[in-house]
């Protein structure tokens, strides 16, 4: 089955400043890496960035709204407002596009965005494969990122997605 890499809110207000998830180092580096493999391999890249409100970290055009790696030139960029990346204008066509069934997910914020679109990529019948340790979110209510993180990736397994190491996870 081929796969598509979908970089959801892979964006400078949450990898960079005081203001980023915990642990930015360490999920810059996997999120580089499976993005190197994907790319290496001739896999596709899907970019999807949100649109934040205005005086957000990620309103439109702002510091944080960037793209952390910026997109190749055969890369789709879409852009969203609320949490389901299938809701974005393109994606649906993008995917299409491609004749790809299956869907490796990375980015953020684990609970909210990473969470509505597998849930929605399964819906829509594709095979979903969540990168373990490529997504991130921020602590809450004294439960941390990392265990706020991993809570998402057992509902989404019992869900029916799948959940895999993202350095073990080898596109073709």
């Amino acid at each position: 089955m081929s796969f598509v890499l979908v970089f959801v809110d892979v964006q400078d207000n949450f990898l960079e400043g005081a203001e980023a998830v915990p642990d930015a180092g360490p999920l810059r580096a996997e999120l580089a890496a499976l993005l190197d493999r994907a790319r290496s391999s001739g896999t596709p890249v899907v970019h999807v960035l949100n649109d934040g409100a205005e005086g957000e970290p990620d309103e439109p055009f702002s510091e944080g709204w960037q793209p952390t790696f910026p997109a190749r030139e055969d890369e789709p960029v879409l852009r969203k407002a609320g949490p389901d990346a299938f809701t974005c204008p393109g994606l649906a066509e993008a995917l299409a596009v491609t004749g790809a069934r299956g869907l490796v997910l990375a980015g953020f914020q684990s609970e909210f965005c990473i969470s509505a679109t597998g849930r929605r990529a399964l819906g829509e019948g594709y095979r979903v494969v969540l990168a373990q340790g490529a997504h991130g979110t921020f602590p809450e209510d004294g439960v941390s990122a990392a265990e706020r993180a991993a809570a998402v990736e057992r509902e989404l397994l019992a869900d029916g997605i799948e959940v895999s190491p993202a350095r073990e996870i080898e596109f073709r």
